[in-house]
């Protein structure tokens, strides 16, 4: 274990207890704050000291969470602190200090399958698309819905986390393909078209059909893969679903 210190002075804030996960920007600790005893998730993230400031997800993260905050949405996970991580000599870090959920919907899928009725199922759905439909209220589009960013707490209150991908959107927005965990994405990212909110809501829909099968919907390998699947399933679109110039 190992504790994070206050930047305006040598006392201890937080403790790192075990590892949670592990992510391509860095470690995400169950950890405790020291001050008023509670347990709390640090999302300990790495930085070269070569590179120019904190990665763009990081700042996305940290800003969308601190425009939220106000709302106090009981969906969104809740973002407590920033502090500075330990400097080495070739890496500094940031960590982000979150409200400590128990499960991801991957885990809670594993570990409560068998009480998954389909009650419950509406349930879990009816709080992420009221967690959902609150983000695209406020413009916030979240690109990257799946089961490991849907946190479950032991009362089955769900919470969206993990905003590195997500945007603020409007009508003169250009958004990227390159976003969504590949079983979760939309044919128009697959096929580079232009999107909107709608992605998140596709991705929603793929989530909801896990909760009832217990394994993803789509588990393509590849772009072009995911596509076939998709199509395999759902058929092919007709013109007036998919106008060839869209």
């Amino acid at each position: 274990m190992s504790a994070k210190n206050s930047p305006l002075s040598n006392q201890p804030l937080y403790e790192e207890i075990s590892v949670v996960g592990t992510g391509a920007y860095g470690t995400v600790y169950k950890g405790y704050d020291l001050k008023p005893s509670n347990i709390v998730a640090m999302k300990r993230i790495r930085i070269q000291i070569t590179e120019e400031g904190l990665p763009v997800s990081t700042i996305r993260e940290i800003a969308y969470l601190r425009q939220l905050e106000k709302y106090d949405h009981k969906n969104i996970v809740k973002l407590l602190d920033v502090i500075n991580g330990p400097r080495l000599p070739s890496e500094q870090s940031v960590i982000l200090i979150f409200e400590f959920i128990d499960y991801d919907l991957n885990n809670y899928i594993a570990n409560f399958s068998t009480s998954l009725k389909l009650e419950k199922i509406y349930d879990l759905m009816q709080q992420m698309l009221t967690g959902v439909d609150f983000l695209h209220t406020n413009r916030i589009i979240h690109r990257d819905l799946k089961p490991q960013n849907i946190l479950v707490t032991k009362d089955g209150t769900i919470k969206i986390a993990d905003f590195g991908l997500a945007r603020i959107y409007s009508f003169t927005t250009v958004l990227t393909s390159v976003v969504v965990t590949l079983w979760y994405r939309s044919p128009e990212v697959l096929l580079h078209s232009t999107y909107s909110s709608t992605v998140d809501m596709w991705s929603l829909g793929c989530i909801f059909a896990e909760l009832y099968l217990h394994r993803p919907l789509f588990m393509g390998q590849s772009d072009i893969d995911q596509l076939y699947k998709i199509f395999e399933i759902m058929g092919l679109p007709s013109e007036q679903d998919w106008p060839v110039n869209s």
